[in-house]
């Protein structure tokens, strides 16, 4: 009987020390899975943090993408509120299941809104680019109507410039006889009296029809002018010998003027120079002795 006793009681030490055995492994693998535990919660925490901070410093890349006030102001509000989110997760504890998956909630959300954000800011960026496109296709489209207003102002230009010529009349067979005293050819300088200059205005039927006042205009060998009066010519005036007024019809017409010598004239080269409008229609030079 005793030794069934001892038995017995061997038997339950021996089981005794089996379950504390049992009971300290079970402990330590518990331990162990909490340690696990924690520091896949750490990790957890630490990668929303980087999520947050990640999403924080795209709203900051893209406010440099646009040039419109009111989403930036927008984006600045939904960054301020991340930022705002961040501290928060960096406070809470990373055992703190309610909050951990309160703020994954908030992160999931951010997230969203962000992706919102960019749909609408490539949105407007196409519609820019569009714009900006269709501003240089006019402006090329501009720029080329103006090329061809130039060319055609420039075109115009030189049709009025071809008209005006055109249109100028013209002096031929220029004459500049010496007369003596009898009105008869002299044949020295000495001997003239009047300076006869006769021309014709040759046929022009573009040139405008009614009365023109012709200048003749002579200059001595020394380079001066047989005075009797001033015109314009070319924003200045300038001294004339003669002037007739002609009634011109698109037709030849001849012409004679005449000057009184009143002064000593020296032999040598004479120029006279005929002027209409304010353009020279011709000029001829002549030598006397």
């Amino acid at each position: 009987m005793k030794k069934a006793l001892i038995a017995a009681s061997a038997i339950l030490m021996i089981g005794l020390a089996a379950l504390v055995v049992y009971l300290l492994m079970d402990n330590r693998q518990l331990e162990q899975e909490r340690i696990e535990m924690q520091e896949l919660a750490e990790l957890d925490k630490q990668e929303m943090e980087n999520d947050y901070e990640r999403l924080s410093l795209q709203y900051s890349e893209m406010m440099t993408q646009i040039n419109n006030d009111s989403i930036i102001a927008q984006l600045t509000q939904e960054q301020m509120r991340t930022q705002q989110l961040l501290q928060e997760l960096k406070q809470v504890k990373a055992n703190d299941a309610r909050e951990i998956t309160r703020l994954k909630k908030e992160l999931a959300t951010v997230r969203e809104v962000l992706r919102s954000y960019i749909r609408q800011v490539d949105s407007l960026n196409q519609v820019n680019q569009n714009l900006i496109a269709e501003n240089d296709r006019v402006n090329r489209e501009l720029e080329q109507s103006n090329r061809a207003n130039e060319g055609l102002k420039q075109e115009r230009q030189n049709l009025t410039e071809k008209v005006a010529i055109a249109a100028q009349l013209d002096a031929t067979g220029i004459s500049m006889t010496l007369l003596n005293k009898r009105q008869k050819a002299a044949k020295k300088i000495k001997d003239a009296k009047t300076i006869q200059v006769n021309f014709t205005i040759a046929r022009n039927v573009t040139a405008e029809n009614g009365n023109r006042t012709l200048y003749v205009r002579i200059q001595t060998p020394a380079g001066q002018t047989l005075t009797a009066g001033t015109f314009a010519y070319e924003n200045r005036q300038l001294e004339y010998s003669m002037k007739k007024v002609v009634e011109y019809a698109g037709e030849e017409v001849s012409v004679q003027t005449f000057w009184t010598v009143g002064e000593y004239l020296e032999a040598g080269q004479y120029r006279v120079s005929i002027f209409d409008e304010g353009n020279m229609i011709g000029t001829k030079t002549f030598n006397f002795e």
